[in-house]
C-alpha cells in the first residue's frame, strides 16, 4: 500500500533532483531538496484536512485529486502563482512578468514581496473560515471539550462565522492604516487592498463550500442524476457534488500553499527551482492525503482532524499577523506539527483506554 500510493511522489522526486542539477549544477540539488521538506513541513495539515473531504469523493474523483490535481497545484500554484501575483499587482504584462522572473531576479523577489499583503489577507481569511466553521459546530467527538463546547453552543448564532471573520479583517485593515500612516502614508492604499483581498477571500470560501455543500445535499437527497440515494451510509460523492467538493479541494491547497511559495523566496528567488523543490513537497502531501483516507487513519485517530484544524486557525492567524510582522517559516512548520502531533498523542491514548 505504501509503495502503490507513494510511487509517483518518489518519480517526481528523482525526476525533480535531476531537473534541479540539469538547470543549475548540484547547488541546485540542495535548494531543491530544502524547498521539498519546506513544503511538506508546512503543508502537513493541509493534508489531514484533504483527507477528511476528500474520503467523501468516489475513487473517479480521488485519481483526479492525484493526477489532475497535482497539475494545478504544481504548475498552477507553485509555478504560475508568482507570476500572476508579480503580473497584477506591478500592472505587468504576463510574458514581462516571466521575463523579470528569469532575468531580473531580485526586482521580481521585491514585487512578490510587496503583494504580499493582499496574499496572506485572501489566504487567511479564506483559512480563517474554515477554521471558525469548524470550532463553532456541535459534533459529537470533542478534543477541547472545555474550550469546543461553548464555542459549538455559540455557533448556532446564525451567520457568526462570517460576522467574526469581517471583524478580524476590519481590525487587521485598521492596523496595517495606523502603521503605514506611522511611516508617512507611503503604503496608506495597501489597507485597502488587504480588506478586498480579505473580503474576496471569504466570498471565496462562502461561494465554492456552498456550492459544494449545496450539490452533495442533492446527491444525498437523490436529485443527482435522477438516483435515489439517500439512507445509503459511505456514499461517495459523485457528478456536480464530487466537482464542487473537488473546486473546493483546490482552492484549499492554495491557500495553504501561499505561505510555502512565500517562504520559498528565503531560500531562492528562482522560479524553476521554487516549482521543482514545492512541485515535488506537493506530490508527497497529495499522497499523504490519498494514504490517509485509504488506510482509515482518520477513523482510527479520531483526534487528528481536531488537531488539523487548530492548525489551521494558527497558520490563518499567522499570515494575518505577517501582514505587519516578518513570522519565521519554522515557528509556521512548528507550530502546525506540534498541534497535530497533540493530537494524534491524545487519539493513541483514547484508543489504549477504550480497548483496556
Amino acid at each position: 500500500m505504501l509503495w502503490k500510493t507513494f510511487r509517483w511522489a518518489f518519480a517526481v522526486t528523482a525526476v525533480g533532483l535531476v531537473g534541479g542539477v540539469l538547470y543549475d549544477g548540484w547547488t541546485a540539488l540542495g535548494i531543491v531538496a530544502v524547498l521539498a521538506v519546506l513544503e511538506i513541513s508546512l503543508s502537513f495539515d493541509n493534508a489531514v484536512i484533504n483527507a477528511g473531504i476528500l474520503k467523501k469523493l468516489n475513487a473517479f474523483w480521488q485519481r483526479i485529486f492525484l493526477t489532475v490535481g497535482i497539475l494545478i497545484a504544481v504548475f498552477g500554484m507553485r509555478l504560475l502563482f508568482p507570476v500572476v501575483i508579480v503580473s497584477v499587482s506591478a500592472r505587468l504584462a504576463p510574458h514581462e512578468a516571466v521575463r523579470l522572473a528569469l532575468t531580473d531576479k531580485e526586482r521580481y523577489q521585491e514585487l512578490v514581496t510587496d503583494a504580499h499583503p493582499s496574499i496572506a489577507a485572501f489566504g487567511g481569511m479564506f483559512l480563517l473560515m474554515i477554521f471558525l466553521d469548524f470550532i463553532l459546530e456541535e459534533r459529537e467527538t470533542t478534543w477541547l471539550g472545555r474550550v469546543e463546547r461553548p464555542l459549538a453552543r455559540l455557533g448556532r448564532i446564525d451567520m457568526l462565522s462570517v460576522c467574526v471573520a469581517l471583524v478580524v479583517l476590519l481590525v487587521t485593515a485598521m492596523t496595517f492604516a495606523t502603521q503605514a500612516h506611522q511611516h508617512g502614508g507611503h503604503h496608506a492604499d495597501k489597507a485597502q487592498t488587504v480588506l478586498v483581498s480579505g473580503v474576496a477571500g471569504l466570498v471565496t470560501y462562502l461561494v465554492v463550500h456552498g456550492l459544494s455543500g449545496f450539490f452533495e445535499a442533492r446527491l444525498a437527497g437523490g436529485e443527482e442524476g435522477g438516483e435515489a440515494t439517500s439512507g445509503r451510509p459511505g456514499l461517495a460523492l459523485a457528478g456536480r457534488a464530487a466537482f464542487f467538493t473537488f473546486l473546493y479541494l483546490e482552492v484549499l491547497d492554495a491557500s495553504f500553499s501561499f505561505d510555502g511559495v512565500i517562504g520559498a523566496f528565503a531560500v531562492t528567488n528562482d522560479i524553476v527551482l521554487m516549482a521543482l523543490g514545492l512541485g515535488i513537497g506537493a506530490m508527497y502531501v497529495r499522497s499523504l492525503t490519498v494514504y490517509l483516507v485509504r488506510q482509515g487513519t482518520l477513523d482510527d485517530y479520531v483526534y487528528l482532524e481536531h488537531g488539523a484544524h487548530y492548525a489551521i486557525g494558527a497558520l490563518a492567524a499567522v499570515l494575518l499577523v505577517s501582514i505587519r510582522y516578518a513570522v519565521n517559516d519554522v515557528v509556521t512548520g512548528l507550530i502546525g506539527v506540534t498541534l497535530i502531533g497533540a493530537a494524534f498523542w491524545s487519539s493513541v491514548r483514547l484508543n489504549r483506554a477504550t480497548a483496556g
